[in-house]
Parts: C-alpha cells; structure tokens; sequence
C-alpha cells in the first residue's frame, strides 16, 4: 500500500453538521442504513441517560468514581454498532456506554466503578475484555488477541477505544507496530476528547492530528468528526471490513469533547473554561443526529426512546441500590488458570481465618 493510501483524509470525515444539516465531506464513505441510524439514536438516548444515572449514584455513595463519556456517545455507540456478535471490543475506564451498547447489564458495567471486583462480567462469553484502568495496555490486549484469532483462522476482529491520553505511552507505539507488523484484524480507535486528564492536547502531540501517526507504522488511518454519529459509524463500518478481510489493522481518530470533568473527583474549571464548554455543547452528537433524521424520527419513536431510557435508569438504580453479596474466597478465583502453592496456601488460610 502507497503512503498517500495510508494517509487520513485531509479533513475529518463529516456527513452531518453541527445544526444537523446535512454536509458533502464523505471522502467516498458510504452512509449507513436509515435503521441502523435509528438503533443508534435509540442506544445514544439510552446510554445518555445511564451517563446521568451513574454520574449521580457516585453523588449518593453508590459508586466511587465514574468517568463520563457525555458528549461522546456517537464514538461509544458507533464502536458497538460497528462490530458483529465474534468480535471483541476493548474498553477504558471511560467507555461504559459502549458496553452498554454491547448489551451488558448495568449492574455488570458498573461492578469495577462500584468497587466490588476488577471486573463484573465474563469477557470470554460477552467477547468484552475487562474496562482498562492504566492507559493503553489494553491496545496491547487486543493486538495479541487479534493476531492470536488470525492465526487460528477465526473470523473476528478486535476493537480497542482508546484516549488521547493514551496515544503518548509507550505500550500505544508497541501495539501499532506489532498489529501492523503482522496484519492483525485490530481496529485502534482514539476517542480524541481534547483532554488528557487537564493536560490539553497540544501539550501532548505535535502532530496536526493523532491520525498521521498510523502512516509510521506502515497502517491505514483516518480521521472523522467524532460528534458526527453518520460519520463515524461509516468510518468504522470501513475499518471494521477492512481489518476483517486481512487488510491489516487501522487506526482511526474522532475528534470530539469530554463535556464533563474526568471523574466526579475532578475539577475542570482549573483547566478550561465555560465558554469552551458551551461550545462544544452546541456540538451535542445525540441532538444532531436526532436534527438529521428528521421526518424518519417520528415524535411517537422519540417519546418511546424517552421511556425506555427512563425505564433503563430505573434499572440502574435497582441495581446499585441493592447491597452487593460478595464472596471473600472469590479473591482466588481468576488469578491463575491452575493455582500455585502459594495462592492454595493462601486460600487456606483465610478459609480457616472465616470459619474461626
């Protein structure tokens, strides 16, 4: 593949305007299906929602921290809506919406922010890894799984979400390159929200975008408007197929905003202000694909949406206002596939320390 095939569009990807009209910047994608379009409206109301929920059960104890991904709900629903049923998807801290997108219950989404165990679901049957607290390691995951599943023949590809944060660590540079080496079916996608924590992005990358890194690596890359539902559905319906069919992995950049602070334990104000905020806002992915489907969205469909999200927070707070039944012995379970000496010697004595 040429360097020019390589390279990201010039500009991002956008098929929808902030105002949800819409814009002729495809760069030879194809828009998705009216129905497909339409199950995404639904999941982005859906998982705005659960975003308010959690956000305001860390206010009344019931987790202890959650991140927001307000204002990134067409890069969360997108990544689900883009891989089939064998795929895998790779999550971060962040990334609760796109799992609930997947179809995981709140209560399984939530058990790692609630503090109960380091994972509350099972990534082998939901094809999920586990939510990934330490930025970029879980690109590594996913390039070793997906070069694992291409070796074994399997039809599947692997998704990693990914920060802009994470794009500075070192485990980001090993990834792309062995994926790239090797052709793995892995699709990097960086969720590129402007802040790194308070680090803003022009204090971590010189690069006019994270896109152009891809062409180091000898990886196709693209960027898109990352509060542009069309568009960045499109983009990875592309990359998705494009991994799938032994193509190669490749790297794609949405550019969008956190609209809240990084957890409710942070206080943006120290880093950026108001207006900056109120602009992106006007930028909401969930009302401007809501503008753009237009007479295909009728105020029935809408106002069942509402309800079923309303019904999905009721859901939530079920959940989590229901003390947890945890097990003590459980901390053994999961660490190794046929336990050390150690571990069983362990396990002993803390069984024996409970009965006593």
């Amino acid at each position: 593949m040429s360097v020019e095939a390589l390279l990201p569009s010039a500009s991002p990807v956008r098929f929808v305007a902030e105002d949800g009209t819409p814009v002729d910047r495809h760069h030879g994608y194809a828009e998705p299906a009216g129905d497909r379009l339409k199950e995404a409206y639904r999941l982005m109301l859906l998982g705005r929602r659960f975003d308010v929920q959690a956000t305001a059960l860390t206010k009344q104890g019931r987790l202890a921290v959650y991140p927001s991904s307000a204002g990134q709900e067409a890069c969360q629903v997108a990544a689900a809506l883009a891989l089939q049923d064998n795929d895998w998807l790779f999550p971060t801290y962040r990334d609760s919406v796109a799992l609930v997108a997947r179809g995981l219950k709140p209560g399984e989404v939530l058990t790692l922010l609630r503090g109960d165990a380091h994972c509350g679901y099972d990534p082998a049957e939901t094809r999920v890894a586990p939510q990934c607290t330490p930025l970029a390691t879980q690109t590594l995951h996913a390039a070793g799984l997906a070069h694992a599943m291409q070796r074994r023949g399997e039809d599947a590809v692997a998704l990693a979400l990914i920060g802009d944060g994470a794009t500075s660590e070192g485990d980001f540079h090993e990834a792309l390159n062995f994926a790239a080496v090797f052709k793995a079916p892995a699709v990097f996608f960086v969720q590129n929200n402007r802040y790194a924590i308070s680090v803003p992005f022009e204090k971590q990358s010189a690069a006019e975008a994270l896109a152009y890194k891809g062409v180091g690596y000898g990886m196709r890359a693209e960027q898109v408007d990352g509060n542009d539902l069309v568009a960045v559905l499109a983009v990875l319906d592309d990359a998705v197929k494009h991994a799938r069919e032994g193509k190669g992995p490749v790297l794609v950049e949405a550019h969008t905003y956190r609209i809240d602070a990084h957890t409710n334990a942070d206080d943006a104000t120290r880093y950026r202000n108001a207006e900056e905020v109120a602009k992106w806002r006007e930028a909401d992915p969930l009302k401007r694909l809501e503008t753009y489907l237009g007479d295909a969205l009728s105020e029935h469909d809408i106002e069942l949406c509402h309800a079923e999200a309303e019904e999905f927070a009721q859901t939530v707070r079920d959940t989590l206002n229901a003390e947890p039944e945890l097990d003590p012995m459980s901390l053994f379970d999961h660490v190794y596939a046929e336990p050390t000496r150690q571990l069983e010697a362990q396990r002993a004595a803390l069984k024996a320390e409970l009965e006593a």
